[in-house]
């Protein structure tokens, strides 16, 4: 039986800004939420036995000398619940895309017919569903520091715009709750979404 390849490393995640000059605890929600975002991208990723057309999200494609995201270069689609279909639109490109799928180590095996690429999606093993789960709770991990760094950046602009008069201390510690407590409300949906996953990864 032939072995799945392992996963890629975690996305390195970029080092949150902290040019601010002005406080604004929306701006500070985007960032957090946009780490929960990718992290629920990132999920998605993962097969868990179901086809799903999200599976494919990661895939960058090189083509027409840019790196491209799969869905802008072919249609897929999901026919049967462990089958996904991509028809690539230039036939051309279907040699790049069988390569991209490939080297996404999705733990899937192309099938090339024309323009028409099949991905079998085969149910995991109780080993393969220990190593989703365990580099499911490593997205998860690195999100939770992604959104951490970004409640430092946020209280650290706080301590900024006291020690220069521009905000009362008053102020500072109000607002210093309310990114405290939005720290842990996004902590709370990673986990949530970690969960959810789990569940579906564990499920037969």
């Amino acid at each position: 039986m032939r072995r799945l390849k392992p996963f890629g490393p975690v996305e390195k995640k970029e080092k949150s800004p902290v040019s601010l000059t002005t406080f604004d605890l929306k701006e500070i929600e985007n960032r957090m939420r946009s780490s929960l975002d990718a992290l629920k991208r990132e999920l998605a990723g993962l097969r868990t036995g179901r086809a799903s057309a999200h599976l494919l999200d990661p895939v960058q494609v090189n083509v027409y000398g840019a790196r491209m995201p799969i869905n802008q270069v072919a249609t897929v689609t999901v026919p049967e619940p462990r089958m996904i279909s991509v028809q690539v639109w230039d036939k051309g490109n279907v040699q790049a895309v069988d390569k991209a799928i490939r080297e996404a180590n999705l733990g899937v095996n192309p099938v090339v017919d024309g323009t028409m690429i099949r991905l079998p999606i085969p149910a995991p093993t109780a080993e393969r569903r220990q190593e989703l789960a365990k580099q499911a709770h490593k997205y998860a991990e690195a999100h939770r520091v992604a959104v951490r760094n970004v409640r430092r950046d946020g209280m650290d602009l706080l301590k900024k715009l006291e020690k220069d008069g521009k905000m009362s201390e008053d102020d500072h510690h109000k607002n210093s709750a309310k990114v405290q407590e939005l720290t842990d409300k996004l902590i709370k949906e990673i986990d949530q979404t970690l969960a959810s996953k789990e569940a579906e990864i564990h499920k037969v």
